[in-house]
């Protein structure tokens, strides 16, 4: 029995499985278990900004591994407090930081801490959000197919238009605590924000004294072209939660706390493996490789390159081409499940954005010589309607 027979036995079933065993990593080149190599276009829906088995955060595991792997946070950790410093370098504006196992964890601990401090209960989110899947972050998650199997979800949410002020202006009232937004829609289709909607929603916020969350999940440590995506909007939130490449691959998440948050205090929240050292030092060396290696302006100089090849591509089926750095959605005028099993023969993995969006996360570590393979498959694939 192979491991798809194994795993489709032995899974919880929550998973469309492909049958494709996935044994080995480098860079942006994953192998199968028959040698046969591909282009990673999905980074683990994100998670490998700094490639596969990048060998400095490997090696700062194997050390750490070898020391210390669990430590609650009540005991303080060097890698931890190293940590703390090192992120909250990269984010100046922010005070203090909460770490967790996931983004939606940290998404969680964000509208805990908003009510908290605030006092009031409601949270306004965006229509074609995700933020999550766990009860309180999916209650912000918009798609009715993640939602609706689980009402009744937490009460006090609300969803307004995306780049729409007037609507969400309309929607905070006196018992808002919260505003959630992202910066780059990502499971919703890869739709980038627009700069006055961002920093009309800051003023908002401010003159209402509610609080605003940004969701860099998915955009942040470089996925957009800057550290943290919002630093391309001339905004400072008041929490940014964040996750997947945090500790280069291994699960870690993290709110970033602003000086509007209050009342928190000894008991309020934890996380049994949050922060733990094992975590914190991938981390820390995963933000040391995202400065060494300029991996913003990588990522910044590279999606321009593709889009700009992925623009060029002479298709009827192309709607349109978007996103920020190496964050790009293609939209087609039909579905898209097809395309990606196209691209999959071809040796190239992406992922969807819904039913009709081609999304591209590769690492971004990958190479030009890479990028121009992408967007060869991509011109091939494209030429005529699959089914």
């Amino acid at each position: 029995m192979n491991c798809y027979e194994i795993e489709t036995r032995l899974g919880a079933g929550v998973y469309a499985k492909q049958q494709l065993t996935i044994v080995r990593g480098s860079g942006a080149t994953l192998w199968d278990e028959d040698g046969n190599t591909y282009i990673d276009c999905t980074s683990g829906h994100g998670v490998a900004n700094f490639g596969h088995a990048h060998p400095r955060i490997a090696q700062a595991i194997a050390d750490q591994a070898n020391t210390l792997v669990t430590l609650f946070e009540t005991f303080p950790n060097d890698k931890r407090a190293a940590l703390m410093e090192k992120l909250l370098s990269l984010a100046p504006g922010f005070e203090r930081v909460f770490f967790c196992n996931s983004g939606t964890e940290s998404i969680e601990a964000a509208f805990k801490f908003a009510r908290l401090s605030s006092g009031k209960t409601g949270i306004v989110a965006a229509m074609r959000g995700f933020h999550g899947r766990t009860l309180g972050s999916l209650s912000a998650t918009w798609n009715k197919a993640y939602r609706e199997p689980f009402e009744p979800l937490i009460p006090g949410f609300k969803h307004v238009p995306y780049n729409n002020i007037e609507a969400l202006a309309a929607a905070v009232d006196e018992n808002t605590a919260a505003v959630v937004l992202e910066c780059v829609q990502g499971e919703g289709g890869v739709f980038p924000a627009d700069p006055q909607y961002l920093q009309a929603a800051r003023a908002l916020c401010t003159e209402k004294a509610v609080l605003l969350i940004i969701d860099e999940i998915q955009t942040g440590f470089g996925r957009t072209g800057s550290i943290f995506c919002y630093q391309q909007f001339g905004i400072l939130p008041d929490m940014v939660c964040c996750a997947k490449s945090l500790a280069g691959g291994l699960p870690m998440g993290a709110v970033l706390i602003g000086s509007a948050l209050k009342n928190l205090t000894p008991g309020t929240h934890g996380s049994t493996f949050g922060g733990n050292p094992l975590a914190c030092a991938a981390g820390g060396a995963a933000l040391q490789v995202l400065q060494d290696e300029n991996l913003p302006q990588q990522a910044r100089e590279k999606g321009e390159y593709l889009m700009a090849r992925i623009r060029a591509v002479d298709s009827p089926l192309i709607r349109d081409v978007r996103g920020m750095g190496l964050m790009i959605g293609i939209e087609l005028k039909q579905k898209v499940a097809p395309y990606l099993r196209a691209l999959q023969k071809r040796n190239i993995l992406a992922l969807n954005a819904g039913m009709t969006v081609i999304r591209l996360l590769p690492p971004l570590v990958i190479s030009y010589e890479e990028l121009d393979r992408v967007a060869d498959a991509l011109e091939e694939v494209l030429k005529e309607p699959l089914t």
